[in-house]
Order: C-alpha cells, then sequence, then structure tokens
C-alpha cells in the first residue's frame, strides 16, 4: 500500500539552543516532539559546546538567520504549537517576540532560560528585562525553574507557600496565561513538585521521586512535552499533566553515559515494548 502522503500530522516549533552532548536544547525538543507523534521544526538561536561535564563555548546565531528560520517553518508548515529555550541575549530575546507576534504563533511554552539549576545566573539584565516585557506577556504558560522564578517574582523561594505565592505574582506581573514553577531546584520532599497557577487554579503537582544523577534536560523535556501536547490539541491543565508524566518517566530511564551529568531518556516507549528495564541504562 502506498503511504499516505496527505497524513495531517501536527506540528510543533522549538525556538532554542543546540546541545552537542546530545541532552537538552533543540535535540532533546525535536526527541520529544517525536515521541509524541508530533513532527518537529526548529530555529537554533545559538550553539554550545558541552557534554556531560558542563559547557565549554557558546556561540549565538546571528539574529537575522534566527529570524529566517522562524518565517521559513510558519509561512510553509505552519505550527499549532511552539517553546523557546535558550534564547541567550537581549537582541534575539526580541526579535523572537516580534516574529511570535508578527507569525500570530499560538501555544506558546516559554522556558525561560536565565538561570540554571544550580543558580548560576545565564543570561544579563537587559535580556532578563526584555524577556519579562516582550516574550513573556505572549505566552500561553512559563515555566521557569526556581531560580528564575525567584527572580521573576522578587521573592526568595524556600518553601510550599513561597512557590505558591511567586506563581501568583508572576501571573498577575507579567500577563502570561498561566505560571507553572517546578520545584526540581528545592530539597528534600518538595524536590520535583510545582506549582500550577492561571489566574483562578492553584494546583500542586506531584509525581514519584527518582533517585537519579542523570537529569539533564529536564526542564527542555518539559516544556517541549507541553508544547507537543498542545499541538496535538490538549488543553493546557491537561498538557502540563501529562508532560509532567512523561519527563518522570524519562528520568526513570535516564542514561548514564559520559563522566558527569547524564541526560534523561526518551527511548522508555520502544524499552517498554522490548521488556527493558530501567536499570539496565
Amino acid at each position: 500500500m502506498k503511504p499516505n502522503s496527505t497524513l495531517n500530522i501536527p506540528v510543533a516549533l522549538t525556538i532554542a539552543g543546540s546541545d552537542s552532548g546530545g541532552g537538552a536544547g533543540i535535540q532533546t525538543d525535536l526527541r520529544t516532539f517525536a515521541f509524541h507523534c508530533v513532527h518537529g521544526t526548529s530555529a537554533i538561536t545559538c550553539v554550545t559546546a558541552q557534554n556531560t561535564l558542563g559547557v565549554r563555548r557558546v556561540d549565538a546565531i546571528a539574529t537575522e538567520a534566527i529570524v529566517a528560520q522562524i518565517q521559513a517553518v510558519v509561512e510553509d508548515i505552519g505550527v499549532q504549537a511552539a517553546k523557546t529555550g535558550m534564547l541567550l541575549n537581549q537582541e534575539i530575546i526580541s526579535a523572537v517576540a516580534q516574529q511570535v507576534e508578527a507569525l500570530q504563533i499560538a501555544n506558546l511554552v516559554v522556558d525561560p532560560v536565565m538561570v540554571s539549576r544550580t543558580g548560576a545566573q545565564l543570561i544579563d539584565d537587559h535580556a532578563v528585562s526584555t524577556l519579562c516585557h516582550a516574550l513573556i506577556p505572549l505566552a500561553a504558560i512559563i515555566t521557569p525553574n526556581r531560580y528564575e522564578a525567584e527572580i521573576l517574582s522578587g521573592l526568595q523561594i524556600n518553601s510550599l507557600e513561597s512557590m505558591q505565592l511567586a506563581a501568583q505574582m508572576i501571573h498577575r506581573n507579567l500577563g502570561t496565561k498561566a505560571v507553572l514553577v517546578k520545584g526540581g531546584g528545592m530539597e528534600g520532599n518538595l524536590r520535583g513538585v510545582d506549582i500550577w497557577f492561571d489566574g483562578q487554579r492553584l494546583e500542586t503537582l506531584t509525581t514519584k521521586q527518582v533517585d537519579t544523577k542523570n537529569t539533564h534536560g529536564t526542564g527542555c523535556t518539559l516544556s517541549a512535552a507541553i508544547a507537543a501536547n498542545l499541538a496535538l490539541g490538549t488543553d493546557l491543565w491537561s498538557a502540563v499533566q501529562q508532560a509532567k508524566e512523561y519527563v518522570t518517566t524519562a528520568l526513570t530511564y535516564s542514561l548514564d553515559i559520559g563522566k558527569g551529568q547524564g541526560p534523561v531518556g526518551h527511548f522508555f516507549p520502544l524499552l517498554k515494548s522490548r521488556g527493558e528495564k530501567a536499570d539496565s541504562f
């Protein structure tokens, strides 16, 4: 039988950096899209030289090239959802925001990559300001980690109550439709606990804690999974719940590769069908 060349496949776009180690960024976004049966497209914002031990070098892509990538995808293929990751500097953030608005890109998931899970700030204050005032108001949801939520809210976050308050303040002050404050950087029983707020519902999302050092790419995977589910037509709240479950399972099947922090594993649907166990990786 001849394949159906007109099969209607949802399309998602990732606007993010390239991770040469394959654990995060564009590489993990596209894997996440694929395992949700969503066609993945991309606009690369920067190229990193990194591995499981850390980042050695970061080179920004020219804004004209980033704009051209976004336009080429949207004007021909179209996208049902998009996500942003590392945007690196003020100029790139501004250019991406302009394209999102001009091309009317819907279902935008903003992973505000400003601070690493260890607390190291990754972009300067001018870039943070542009992110807050130009891009975040266009988002259906933003997914800050603990330290990013501290910057966005102005609060010190060290408890469930402060996570909840930060989510509400970010929603009120920045204009996004929904906020998911991630607890991956929290300690004790709060590790992995996320807080959702959409202006009406304040929810606490919990899943089992997975004991692994190989957690590289969790933030990228979560935001990409939310975008993939939105592209499939899932409502925002359900998309977040399903994305969190996906990440938890990917952590269970995380990859022990390299000499440092390995990435989460996206192959688990295939491994399950072969009867593989999580500890084999």
